[in-house]
């Protein structure tokens, strides 16, 4: 029986596994620079912690399971998000705030794989609790925006689509939705772009919407504001105070603020349809529409206390590796290289010199140098240069007579071609000053 990995995980061989750790430490690094600490929980918790926050319907969309011989089920954790108000939550009162946190966890979910979206999946995600108002919402964008400025995109290829849940709730009111319903129009509006034009006015009229109404609602999913200017002739547009669109102007200020307006526009039809979303809600798209949302996140002011934990408020977001891999991927941004290079490769030119090379490797190593050896059983030193470069080795340090008779060897920089001949015990200190404008750099 030939074995494949499950369907929608993936094998990472070291070129794979390479790509993900450099996306791995540009996400840290974003974070940290940002004062987000990092935090991780277990892979999989109880079942119940799931329907706690999305319900029971949730379970259809989890891998669970019972430990043989006993009654409690737990789940892979399919998001972040439970497992951070279940910590904050038991420590709310000892922990310092705001509460900045981040953590890249590998993620489950029992559905069908398609593009963009696998079961087992890596994920970024940024929290920032204890803070009300806009200044902490734009920071959490501003987090996202960094990251993807960071990997080479640009506000002409990625947009931050901004919402208000409640600016939208005021919207949906005011055309006539019953506060009951609004739930169920923000789902709707949610599923928009998965729908056609006559399924989701049928939709929409089940909501007690008809007519003139009907297309006003309509209007509100498509609605796209470029610009802070613009949000007065919306308020006229769907006869609402414009006072019910200050919370977008406000956090269009602070964004400004942060610089990076150029990268955000604000679209109503964005709701993000989990019910725990309170506030601003966002998601990042590739500007084509070729792709899933890269991103998605917003505030939840509510969700900690779901969890027996005190009123926090609180805004996040989580972004998962496959579509930011298909998104850079197709823009031509992935790097050519991204394994991390090797400093010295160690090569025998004559057979007599071959017992030097491991204890001068282990030295190395000692030292804090990335080194690597041949293992063919060659002293063809044109060929194990052409190892070394293969392996981007920086510098090849060549042992032969000179080494055995007389502790000297030669060092190789395969960057500039020069090539000189060290004292065997001063190799380390040498390489060190060499290396230091590569490091700095």
């Amino acid at each position: 029986m030939k074995f494949q990995p499950p369907k929608g995980t993936r094998d990472f061989y070291p070129e794979e596994m390479a790509w993900r750790r450099y996306l791995e430490e540009a996400w840290r690094r974003v974070s940290v620079r940002s004062g987000f600490e990092e935090v991780d929980g277990p892979i999989f918790e109880l079942l119940d912690l799931y329907k706690v926050k999305s319900g029971e319907g949730i379970v259809s969309e989890l891998f669970h399971f019972m430990r043989t011989g006993g009654e409690t089920r737990y789940a892979l954790r399919p998001e972040f998000t439970p497992t951070l108000a279940r910590m904050v939550a038991s420590k709310a009162h000892a922990l310092p705030k705001p509460i900045k946190w981040f953590c890249i966890p590998n993620l489950c979910r029992a559905e069908r794989p398609q593009r963009g979206r696998l079961r087992e999946f890596l994920q970024w995600n940024v929290d920032m609790l204890g803070i009300e108002g806009p200044a902490a919402d734009a920071e959490v964008i501003f987090t996202a925006v960094d990251l993807l400025r960071s990997l080479g995109l640009s506000p002409r290829q990625v947009k931050v689509k901004i919402s208000h849940r409640d600016v939208v709730r005021r919207i949906l009111l005011r055309l006539g939705v019953a506060e009951e319903k609004v739930l169920d129009a923000f789902t709707l509006l949610d599923r928009r772009d998965k729908m056609a034009a006559e399924e989701f006015g049928r939709a929409a009229a089940a909501l007690g919407l008809d007519g003139t109404t009907l297309e006003r609602f309509n209007q509100v999913a498509r609605t796209r504001i470029e610009s802070h200017g613009s949000w007065s002739a919306v308020a006229e547009r769907f006869e609402v105070p414009e006072q019910d669109i200050e919370d977008l102007g406000a956090l269009h200020e602070q964004l400004e603020a942060f610089g990076v307006a150029d990268w955000c526009e604000y679209d109503l039809g964005i709701v993000r349809g989990l019910a725990y979303y309170t506030g601003t809600v966002f998601e990042v798209h590739e500007i084509s529409g070729a792709e899933r949302a890269i991103a998605g996140g917003g505030r939840y002011d509510r969700l900690i206390e779901m969890f027996e934990g005190p009123p926090t408020p609180a805004v996040g977001f989580g972004m998962g590796d496959v579509v930011l891999t298909l998104v850079l991927q197709d823009k031509g941004l992935i790097p050519e290289h991204v394994a991390p290079p090797v400093d010295v490769f160690v090569l025998a030119a004559q057979e007599s010199a071959r017992p030097r090379i491991a204890p001068l490797v282990a030295e190395l190593r000692a030292a804090g140098f990335h080194t690597r050896f041949g293992y063919r059983a060659t002293t063809n030193v044109g060929k194990l240069l052409k190892e070394a470069g293969q392996c981007r080795a920086r510098f090849a340090v060549i042992l032969d007579e000179q080494t055995v008779e007389g502790g000297i060897v030669g060092l190789k920089d395969l960057q500039g071609g020069q090539q000189t001949q060290v004292v065997s015990r001063e190799l380390v200190g040498h390489l060190l000053r060499a290396a230091e404008p590569a490091h700095a750099g």
